[in-house]
């Protein structure tokens, strides 16, 4: 590393900006990204001393996943900053996923995705299950199994960086990324999916975009509660749409 001091930290600062500009997974992942160290020093002890010093590359995508996995687990024990709401418990996902058993070939979708953590055990119970895969089987599942929504920007972030460390999604513009924001409780989205598994959201949505009477757009404070409804043809194992409000 040859840059110091507040060169640095402005280097660094517009690879953040550029990364938010790219597309795909790491646009995602990026999109709004700002530096909070603010003593260079200590930007370059992170960079240099700690970040350079692993081989990130050909780390296992197993052991970064885990490791990511359990620092946001971590988080969302501290229940000040709110973050657990976007965190079930693995155990529990994990019996959801086992009494589905989602087949190769089907899309998931979870509307509600928060970290991710459905959409992780899917694609493991469906490596795990059906390790003979093909190839175009195998690119299936990492780029048109998996479908996530979430409403908070910030916890798609979390999403996305969490499926890209497990080795889903995809990694240039072979596809669209697996996770979105957006509210899956608005109006009917059109598109469907074969598998529905989530923790639906009980809390209420804040605000509504409005013209007021002088015709300037406005956030409007609205509430809405989120009860979910998940319409299950148990015959076809088919999803006909999202959890939505009555």
């Amino acid at each position: 590393m040859t840059k110091e001091g507040d060169e640095l930290e402005t280097h660094y600062r517009h690879i953040l900006q550029e990364l938010g500009k790219e597309q795909g997974m790491l646009g995602i992942i990026f999109r709004k990204a700002q530096n909070k160290i603010q003593d260079p020093a200590k930007l370059r002890r992170l960079i240099a001393d700690l970040i350079n010093r692993e081989q990130w590359m050909i780390l296992d995508a197993t052991v970064k996943g885990d490791a990511y996995e359990g620092q946001l687990e971590k988080n969302a024990q501290d229940t000040k900053t709110g973050a657990e709401q976007y965190f079930t418990p693995r155990a529990l996902i994990q019996a959801i996923v086992d009494v589905m058993r989602p087949n190769p070939g089907e899309t998931i979708c979870d509307p509600a995705c928060g970290t991710g953590g459905f959409l992780l055990a899917a694609h493991d119970y469906l490596a795990t299950h059906y390790p003979n895969l093909d190839r175009e089987e195998k690119r299936f599942l990492r780029l048109h199994t998996l479908h996530g929504v979430e409403i908070v920007d910030g916890v798609t972030r979390l999403c996305a960086m969490n499926l890209l460390l497990h080795g889903i999604g995809p990694t240039a513009d072979e596809a669209a990324p697996p996770v979105m924001t957006d509210d899956s409780l608005r109006s009917q989205p059109g598109t469907h999916y074969r598998v529905v598994m989530t923790n639906p959201p009980f809390g209420k949505k804040s605000s509504v975009m409005v013209v007021n009477e002088d015709g300037d757009e406005e956030r409007q404070a609205l509430e809405v509660m989120r009860l979910a409804r998940i319409i299950h043809e148990s015959q076809t194992r088919s999803w006909d749409s999202l959890p939505y409000v009555l």
